[in-house]
């Protein structure tokens, strides 16, 4: 019973609903509430559209878009080499006798830098923008 009302719950949350129409006085702000222009995300997304091949270094946020290409491409090398070491020594301790039914073959250090690689991918796509906008 739980079950069926999670999933009614759950399909009438994705139902289109017809708009409300409103009828009636509209309320009108007091004289002495000033209007304030609301910045909303939508608006910040806007800003950072771009026209052409590659985007302004102002979509890399504000520390990685001072930061020069070269050091970008050097931090990419870095985090994908963590990546390799740790998923080649992984592979190497899964090999051993019993390792797979102890868990002997999962070590911290090898699992933090298996995440070299989506880090490495940003840096390197991050200093392709830099050095398309001759950073």
């Amino acid at each position: 019973m739980l079950l069926l009302v999670a999933l009614v719950a759950t399909t009438n949350a994705f139902a289109p609903v017809a708009p409300r129409s409103v009828t009636g006085t509209r309320v009108a702000q007091p004289a002495f509430v000033a209007r304030v222009e609301e910045t909303t995300a939508l608006q910040m997304a806007e800003d950072m559209s771009w026209e052409g091949e590659y985007p302004p270094s102002k979509v890399l946020g504000p520390i990685m878009s001072k930061m020069p290409a070269g050091l970008l491409g050097m931090l990419s090398l870095v985090f994908f080499a963590a990546c390799a070491i740790s998923c080649t020594e992984s592979a190497t301790l899964l090999k051993e006798p019993g390792a797979v039914e102890t868990g002997s073959w999962v070590k911290w250090y090898y699992v933090l830098g298996s995440f070299g690689g989506p880090l490495a991918w940003g840096c390197h796509v991050a200093s392709w923008i830099q050095r398309k906008n001759g950073m």
